[in-house]
């Protein structure tokens, strides 16, 4: 090692000590103060390695994915177990990124304008915008009261000619029935892609889910399972489709060549792609209609250090959603709680109620909102009641009783690892608070 490099060396390992001081004084944990402390649904859980790690790659300054990018993806990639994982910036983007790599004219059998793609009302705004914004045709399945997925037993008949996927989210983490949804597509040869931006770590039968379908989306939001910021990425189950993604998320182009590289292939003016002429340079020649959906080797960066802590971070969601769940029991007359099912190991999202027997759902969450504790409505609700969504051309297979319901009645709580066990009792004792006085709530 040359003295400069010591040197520099040196410097890296001084700064790391005073980042990690730094993060030990001004983010220490502060004491909770029932109702003045946020108990929030969700929210970033990080410690100094984070932050050392976002500093390090600052000071590399290589800025867009680099280095920090391929060990994430590694990590994830081993974490899951699957053929390749790809970050992008965002779950959306990797939502987006997935359906534009199963159109890619590259890919034998590809969707096209106007094929049907079966997905549930219930649901996030960008699950389905991709599809919309494709020229592909939604076809809107009822959900399950309990489990707020799909309801596999309708899926079926909902299947028509022209039908070729199904894009399923597994909602707040809890696994849809893949049992069910395997043997679905393969009997009609369909494309799976699961939105799992809510579920890195759930286990369907033992096996992640992320990991059934032909493509799989995560979201690293602040809110989700581990963060980047920003971020999410793609997991691919076939290798040919790996390489289509990666076009896709790096602009559409034809060239693989690493930021910084420029022959990998070793014949970058021995192309004639399309109607280009002869020698046109690979790394301007464009296959797929793509983006720029790269995070940054920053986002990566925090993202390693947030991976390693993952299966704590699943343990912690399990233990504080059972904590709930067992506390919230006694209220099962009026409150109807997750479905729980026997084959699935949830790593929760989010606690999902819905209100019953007399009991106003407006009246309980603003209960909780007046002592500081955090609600949400399950996504969207009914989708299609959405500004945005209500003149969508698509299909509709039957009624949509059961996700109106969700709509109106349904909501959750956090059940994230910054929740304390201090924090998790003043929670119950508000729903007992609520529960107590049959005014607050008839």
């Amino acid at each position: 090692m040359s003295a400069e490099a010591s040197e520099a060396a040196r410097l890296k390992r001084e700064i790391a000590e005073k980042v990690a001081e730094y993060f030990r004084v001004v983010h220490a944990p502060q004491p909770f103060v029932p109702l003045r402390t946020r108990v929030h649904y969700a929210g970033r859980v990080f410690g100094e390695q984070e932050m050392v790690n976002l500093v390090d790659s600052a000071l590399d300054f290589w800025l867009t994915l680099g280095p920090w990018g391929e060990r994430f993806e590694h990590k994830l990639k081993q974490f899951l177990g699957v053929r390749d994982f790809v970050a992008v910036n965002s779950g959306s983007a990797a939502n987006l990124t997935a359906i534009l790599a199963l159109m890619s004219p590259q890919w034998p059998e590809p969707l096209r304008p106007g094929d049907e793609v079966i997905t549930p009302a219930v649901t996030f705004p960008t699950t389905l915008s991709p599809l919309v914004h494709s020229g592909l045709m939604p076809v809107f399945v009822d959900c399950e009261v309990g489990t707020y997925n799909i309801n596999p037993q309708l899926i079926a008949d909902a299947i028509g000619p022209r039908t070729r996927a199904l894009m399923v989210p597994h909602t707040l983490a809890n696994p849809c029935d893949m049992d069910v949804l395997g043997e679905l597509v393969q009997r009609h040869r369909l494309y799976l892609v699961e939105d799992a931006c809510d579920a890195l770590g759930s286990k369907f039968r033992g096996r992640l889910v992320g990991t059934f379908g032909d493509l799989a989306s995560f979201s690293f939001f602040p809110a989700h399972h581990i963060t980047m910021g920003e971020g999410g990425g793609v997991a691919v189950r076939h290798p040919d489709l790996a390489r289509i993604v990666r076009s896709v998320r790096d602009w559409g182009r034809d060239c693989w060549c690493a930021p910084g590289e420029s022959n990998s292939c070793g014949r970058r003016f021995g192309w004639q792609l399309g109607e280009l002429p002869p020698g046109y340079d690979h790394k301007y020649i464009y296959s797929n209609l793509g983006y720029n959906f790269k995070p940054t080797d920053l986002q990566a960066a925090i993202g390693v250090a947030q991976a390693a802590r993952l299966p704590e971070f699943c343990r912690q969601r399990r233990e504080n959603f059972q904590t709930l769940y067992r506390g919230l029991l006694k209220y099962e007359p009026f409150l109807l709680l997750p479905r729980l099912d026997p084959r699935s190991d949830p790593a929760w999202f989010g606690l999902p109620i819905t209100v019953q027997n007399g009991v106003d759902r407006g009246r309980l969450v603003q209960f909780l909102e007046a002592a500081n504790i955090e609600t949400r409505q399950i996504f969207g609700g009914n989708i299609l009641k959405q500004p945005a969504f209500r003149n969508l051309a698509c299909r509709i297979h039957g009624t949509l009783e059961q996700t109106d319901r969700i709509m109106c009645d349904s909501f959750f709580i956090g059940v994230y690892p910054g929740l304390t066990p201090v924090m998790l009792e003043f929670v119950l004792q508000r729903f007992d608070e609520f529960f107590a006085s049959r005014q607050n709530w008839a």
